[in-house]
């Protein structure tokens, strides 16, 4: 049984589909903002820390 990872282009728009391959390609300034944005949540010494 596989399991599919990623969007469709049956239930997502274009504009949609750019974005989620964006943020998933290395050479892209999405994905590094991506990352960037998920560390600063993580870390309790930025102002952007969500406490759950």
């Amino acid at each position: 049984m596989s399991v599919s990872k990623g969007v469709s282009g049956k239930t997502h728009t274009k504009n949609q589909l750019d974005d989620y391959a964006n943020q998933n390609n290395p050479n892209n300034k999405a994905y590094w903002a991506r990352l960037n944005n998920h560390s600063n949540q993580c870390n309790p010494n930025n102002g952007k820390f969500k406490k759950y």
